[in-house]
This record gives structure tokens, C-alpha cells and sequence, in this order.
């Protein structure tokens, strides 16, 4: 087979031809998606050296699980699913030290459903790019991302920094689509309450 066809064939063939003993193809579907495996792992370890070791341990459990492949996902939806495994169990094995949550970054509301925070306080969160430079503000983003609960997090990475939709999100993690929306809506809002209030600082 030539690169060119190669590179035109589908996942599923490429799978069926890997499941025949093909070295060939299941190197052709390493090439495919081990970056996006590596920067999936990278963001939900926060670590590159380890995010590498989390990519080999989720291509090889790809290997493995071949030939369980039922083709009742998209292939890729099943690889964004074995990879936030291997990330999650990553973490949970280093046991690292807790950090800090951004629940009390959430919106507050008092008893009549109106937003605690005052007008200059909503005026920040509304101006958080203009206030922090991008630079840091990635830096302070990429930090608070890894402070979310897990949870929360792996629905925010899948969803608004893999983009996938929030159906393949809900498939690979086993959940309903309105949990996923739930979760990444709660992610988005803590987020936002904890950038507005470095802003807030830096003001």
C-alpha cells in the first residue's frame, strides 16, 4: 500500500489490518495520534516527562485492547478514553499532595438569586485579558486547570482544550451529555473566578 493511500485509509481499516498482524498499520495509527495522546496527557499530569510516560502506557494499552475494538465509538473517541485512564490511574498512583480547590471561586448569589459581587468586582471578570497579560495569564490558567477538581477537569481538557463535542466527551467517559455541559460549565466558572480574582490583585 503507498503513503498516499495510506494516509486516505480509515482508523477502523487501519484497526482491522493491526488485528491481522500488520506492524505496519498500527504504526500508521501510532503516527495519528500519539501527539494528541501526549498533549492530552501533558495536560491532565502537568508534566511533560511524565505525560510521555502516560502516552506509552495508553499506546500500549491501545496495542493491547485492539482487538476488543467493537467499533461501537469512533477509534478515536476510544483512544481520548483509554489516555484519560492511563493519565487518571498516572496520578492516583504518584498519591500527590492535594491541592488547593477553586470551589470558593464559584459565583455567589444571595437569597433572591442576584450576584453577591459588586459592579467593579463583575466589571474585572469581564476584563480579565486586559488586566493580565496573555503570557501569564496562560500560565495562571494552565496552574488553575490542574487545581480543578478531577472531575471537573478532565470534562473541561476534553471538551474546551481537545474540542471534542460534548457527545464523544460524554462517550469516553461513560457519562450523560448533561453532566458533561454540567461539569464543564462549573469548570468554566471557577476558572473565571479564580483569573478575575488575579486580576482583581494586579488591578
Amino acid at each position: 500500500m503507498g503513503l498516499a493511500e495510506a494516509l486516505t485509509e480509515s482508523d477502523e481499516a487501519l484497526v482491522a489490518r493491526a488485528v491481522g498482524g500488520e506492524a505496519a498499520a498500527f504504526e500508521e495509527l501510532v503516527t495519528r495520534y500519539q501527539d494528541r495522546v501526549f498533549r492530552l496527557a501533558c495536560r491532565l499530569v502537568g508534566n511533560d516527562d511524565e505525560a510521555l510516560d502516560v502516552t506509552q502506557e495508553a499506546l500500549l494499552q491501545v496495542f493491547r485492547g485492539l482487538a476488543s475494538f467493537r467499533g461501537d465509538s469512533r477509534f478515536g473517541t476510544w483512544v481520548y478514553r483509554v489516555a484519560t485512564n492511563a493519565a487518571l490511574m498516572y496520578r492516583r498512583a504518584r498519591a500527590r499532595r492535594p491541592t488547593e480547590s477553586l470551589e470558593r471561586f464559584l459565583p455567589g448569589f444571595d437569597r433572591s438569586g442576584r450576584h453577591r459581587g459588586t459592579p467593579e468586582e463583575l466589571q474585572v471578570a469581564t476584563q480579565v485579558e486586559d488586566r493580565v497579560d496573555r503570557e501569564r495569564l496562560g500560565q495562571h490558567a494552565m496552574n488553575a486547570i490542574a487545581r480543578l477538581p478531577e472531575t471537573h477537569r478532565v470534562a473541561f481538557v476534553l471538551r474546551d482544550l481537545e474540542e471534542l463535542t460534548t457527545d464523544e466527551v460524554a462517550e469516553a467517559l461513560g457519562l450523560k451529555p448533561a453532566t458533561v455541559r454540567q461539569r464543564v460549565h462549573r469548570a468554566r466558572l471557577m476558572l473565571r473566578g479564580y483569573l478575575s480574582d488575579i486580576a482583581g490583585e494586579r488591578s
